[in-house]
């Protein structure tokens, strides 16, 4: 079985008439990003992303350190640039969030970042033997310290820096005291600052993070009336369509999901903010599940007349999401009699078109209650807790710890990589010591990722972010003839470097660097730029080097026999949303078992193309048979998915409609029940790694399940082929005309 071929060579021509406004390009031309994943998982994911830049935070990390570089300008105490050193790692610890999470990982770290300070620089003079176990240790706690979530990952990364800086000098036991007092100073500082003096709106975090998926939803659907636009555009598009888009909406509302519920639990109830953002969030996910059940819909359909209202709708509902976004986005209120009649017009002529008409109403109501909310009487008074209370303390510390303490997990295998290639790398530093010689093990532990494509991604990134920003900071370097002026240029440049965290890694190393540059040469004068910047690449280059290759050498983690374990949970997933949609449809919604198990199916699909993306990004791993028959099982499976929800939100037959057809329905209700066993056993199986396949039913095949049955068998063939064939051989004996 080969790979599909690029969808770009049989369905650009025919969507590209589509482009009108360019909405698709971004998305099925271009590559991925750090918050929006492409469509062509082969492509590293390293394109800009301008929505990202953060001019607030940029000015707030430059007000952190760099007050305290121009004091030491006026007051010239050395202990002070420990201080600012400290408050600039502060700042790259802290990537926001929810205030109380944010105050506990900073204040924790301040401590340690002083302890390991202190104490790694008593310990330098008595050589590698002893300091080499030790700082090991530490690194290992550090890079295992991901398995309680991205900021305490972030914080165990900066304190690698913490240890590499404290291992340049040797301290004498005053100097210990009042280099770790400064440390801890410099972070509570930077804390401070950016908790309580300049404390930002702890509900805009969330507000941008619900917005973003309003945001994507207009994305999704102006590209979809683009797809429903082009009579050529065929299987390939639609599947690049879900890839650029389903699995970007899908990771924009768990990381609004996540804050929503971080901010209600580190306040104990749900304040009318929390509340409105939750409904907001729940509004947007059923939207989600209308437009996919609408993409079924446009690809299996190709009516004229239906395309034509398809159309008109999703060109007047792009507009809709877009002002709720911004509504959302910028707390503005909304002018309601306005929305009302917008969503009126775009309700209008659906009444010769049940099914479609009933997405309609669905999708639009929606979109109601999200405009309703950014209105004065959308605010409520009260509040409840949100779910059951948050896990002891104990417990979640120490509930991740054990559960990823098994060389199956990637976190602790990452831990023992990052660790076991460190040493070395230290040793050689302190036995060769220099004043740069701390950036090589800085790019080791930064470069290494738990996986080799992330890993090799990152290597690329900071690589080429440092010769380009090594070579700006230089030449900004020559130009400054005083310490003041290198100092004030500090301020600009802590403001680009830090205001372009989000846009891309390799823009942000890009923009960090010329501050880097400059900082050496405030606090360690009598080196030329040049040589700074020269030196930098050189150990940039090295340790990226060495970080690939010991991702591929120790312990790697092989992505074909992951993407076969992401497989496998993916169609079980789907077997889960199978068996909930068509065993009681109403019952499911009503309970909320269909929605959860919806979330449940994307979920799984987005962790499979993650494992596929780095698969093939992996040498020689792209063409090993289990990628290339996930590849086309994955696509199959977007398929099943999306025909499930078009199941879920089919319109109710109306009463005369079931009474006129009750000649038909006993045979018609017979074969329904016999197809729908038939899809979810095989769907089950599929998922086991044995068991036979069912035969086919030996009746006519439901219309309404006629799509989804040829899906099933579609996977069915890709997965067991021989398997399947076996099964469909009763089937033969089915009339042509039925079984079509």
């Amino acid at each position: 079985m080969s790979l599909p071929p690029n969808p770009r060579a049989k369905a650009s021509g025919a969507v590209s008439g589509g482009l009108r406004r360019g909405r698709v390009a971004g998305f099925l031309m271009g590559r991925g990003s750090l918050s929006t994943p492409g469509s062509n998982l082969a492509r590293l994911p390293i394109a800009l992303d301008p929505r990202g830049l953060s001019i607030i935070e940029g000015i707030r990390a430059a007000c952190a350190f760099g007050t305290v570089i121009l004091l030491h300008e006026f007051v010239a105490w050395p202990p002070l640039l420990i201080m600012a050193l400290a408050a600039n790692l502060t700042c790259f610890a802290d990537i926001g969030g929810p205030m109380r999470s944010r105050l506990m990982v900073l204040a924790v770290f301040s401590v340690i970042g002083s302890l390991i300070w202190s104490l790694f620089g008593l310990l330098q003079p008595h050589g590698p033997a002893l300091v080499v176990p030790l700082a090991t240790l530490v690194i290992f706690c550090c890079s295992y310290a991901r398995v309680w979530g991205v900021q305490e990952q972030t914080a165990g990364n900066v304190l690698v820096l913490v240890l590499a800086f404290a291992l340049d000098r040797p301290l004498t036991g005053g100097e210990a005291v009042i280099a770790g007092a400064m440390v801890l100073a410099g972070g509570l500082w930077a804390t401070v600052l950016a908790l309580a003096l300049w404390r930002l709106n702890p509900y805009r975090p969330t507000q941008r993070a619900v917005a973003e998926v309003w945001r994507r939803l207009a994305l999704l659907s102006g590209d979809l009336e683009d797809l429903a636009a082009s009579d050529e555009a065929g299987a390939a598009g639609f599947d690049d369509h879900a890839r650029a888009h389903r699995r970007g909406v899908r990771e924009a509302i768990e990381l609004a999901r996540g804050l929503i519920v971080d901010l209600a639990r580190s306040r104990e109830r749900v304040s009318d903010r929390t509340a409105q953002a939750l409904i907001r969030l729940e509004s947007a996910e059923q939207i989600f599940a209308a437009l996919i059940a609408l993409s079924d819909r446009i690809e299996a359909d190709r009516n004229p007349n239906r395309q034509v209202r398809t159309r008109r709708l999703l060109r007047r509902l792009r507009p809709l999401l877009l002002v709720v976004a911004r509504a959302i986005r910028d707390d503005t209120v909304l002018d309601l009699p306005r929305i009302e009649r917008s969503i009126a017009r775009a309700g209008r002529g659906f009444a010769s078109d049940p099914a479609l008409k009933s997405l309609a109403e669905r999708i639009l109501d929606r979109v109601r209650i999200g405009a309703k909310l950014s209105t004065p009487e959308g605010y409520r008074p009260g509040g409840t807790l949100l779910g059951s209370a948050s896990l002891p303390l104990r417990q979640r510390m120490l509930g991740p710890l054990k559960a990823n303490f098994t060389l199956a997990s990637p976190n602790l295998r990452h831990a023992i990589r990052a660790s076991t290639v460190t040493a070395p790398v230290l040793g050689l530093t302190l036995l060769w010591p220099g004043p740069f010689t701390h950036w090589l093990t800085i790019t080791v532990v930064l470069t290494m990722q738990p996986f080799y494509a992330a890993t090799w991604q990152r290597a690329l990134e900071r690589i080429g972010g440092t010769v380009l920003g090594g070579l700006f900071g230089a030449l900004l370097a020559s130009l400054a003839t005083t310490t003041l002026a290198l100092a004030a240029l500090i301020f600009p440049l802590s403001i680009i470097g830090f205001a372009a965290r989000q846009v891309s890694y390799a823009f942000f190393i890009a923009c960090l660097t010329p501050l880097v540059v400059l900082l050496v040469e405030v606090m360690e004068p009598g080196h030329a730029s040049w040589e700074v910047a020269g030196m930098r690449a050189l150990f940039t280059l090295l340790g990226g080097l060495i970080a690939v290759a010991s991702s591929l050498l120790l312990w790697p983690v092989w992505e074909p026999d992951q993407v076969r374990l992401e497989l496998r949970k993916a169609v079980k997933a789907h077997a889960d949303f199978a068996r909930t949609v068509l065993s009681n449809r109403a019952e499911a919604e009503r309970s909320g078992a269909a929605e959860a198990a919806a979330r449940a199916s994307g979920l799984a699909l987005n962790t499979l193309e993650a494992a596929l993306s780095r698969a093939l990004q992996q040498p020689r791993a792209g063409r090993h048979p289990q990628v290339e028959t996930a590849m086309v099982a994955d696509a199959t499976l977007r398929r099943i998915g999306a025909r499930l929800s078009a199941l879920r939100h089919a319109a109710e037959p109306k009463p005369a409609l079931a009474e006129e057809l009750a000649g038909d329905a006993g045979d018609e209700a017979e074969a329904c029940r016999a197809w729908t066993l038939w899809i979810t056993t095989t769907l089950a199986r599929l998922a086991e790694d044995g068991g036979a396949l069912p035969a086919h039913p030996a009746l006519p095949r439901a219309e309404s399940l006629v799509r989804l049955v040829t899906q099933v068998e579609l996977l069915a063939e890709t997965l067991r082929p021989q398997r399947s064939r076996e099964a469909a051989a009763p089937a033969e004996a089915v009339p042509e005309t039925a079984r079509r």
